[in-house]
C-alpha cells in the first residue's frame, strides 16, 4: 500500500508540475510577470517534492517510470487546460470575395471591430479582414464564418498586446 501511494503522489505532483508550468510559460509570453512568478513558486514547489520522492528512492525503477508518466500527462493535460481557460487577444484574418461585404456586416453586428483590406491573390482582388478578439471568442466567430462560407480562408495570430482602437473600447464596457 505504500509503494502505490507513493507512486500515486509522484504522478499527481508530476501532473500538476507540468501543467502549471505550461500555464506560466504562456503567462511569460504573454507579458503577466506576476502571475507567472506566482505560479512558478508553487510549481517549483512541487517539483521539488515530486523529485526527492523519486531520488530517495532510486533502487525503484517504478518510481522513475511513473514519474516520466506524470511528466507526459502533466505536459498535455497542461495544453488542454489553457485551451480551456482561453487567455488571450488573438487576430482573425480572413480573406473574402472583394465583391461581398455581407460577413463584414454579419461580424459588426455581432459586435466586432472588423478593419477590411484590399489584396490581390490567385483568383483576383480579395477583401482581407483583420478581427481582434479575445481567444474565448473563437468558436463564435468560426460559427458565424461557416453560417457565411466553410471554404473561407482564415489565419489566427497571438496579439502580445493591444492598444487603442475599436477592441479596448468595447472592452472597458
Amino acid at each position: 500500500m505504500y509503494l502505490l501511494l507513493g507512486y500515486i503522489f509522484i504522478f499527481t505532483a508530476k501532473v500538476a508540475d507540468m501543467t502549471l508550468a505550461t500555464i506560466r510559460m504562456i503567462m511569460v509570453v504573454r507579458g503577466k510577470r506576476l502571475e507567472a512568478a506566482a505560479i512558478g513558486f508553487i510549481e517549483v514547489t512541487i517539483y521539488i517534492l515530486a523529485l526527492g520522492k523519486v531520488i530517495s528512492e532510486l533502487d525503484n525503477p517504478v518510481n522513475i517510470i511513473v514519474y516520466a508518466l506524470g511528466f507526459a500527462t502533466g505536459n498535455y493535460f497542461g495544453i488542454f487546460v489553457e485551451e480551456k481557460m482561453a487567455l488571450g487577444t488573438i487576430i482573425v484574418q480572413v480573406t473574402i470575395p472583394s465583391d461581398d461585404t455581407k460577413l463584414v456586416e454579419r461580424l459588426r453586428e455581432e459586435g466586432f471591430g472588423v478593419t477590411v483590406f484590399e489584396g490581390y491573390g490567385r483568383d483576383g482582388m480579395h477583401h482581407m479582414l483583420n478581427v481582434t478578439i479575445l481567444r474565448k471568442n473563437l468558436n463564435k466567430i468560426y460559427t458565424i464564418l461557416d453560417q457565411y462560407n466553410k471554404k473561407t480562408f482564415v489565419t489566427i495570430t497571438d496579439a502580445r498586446s493591444i492598444r487603442g482602437g475599436y477592441f479596448t473600447r468595447n472592452k472597458r464596457k
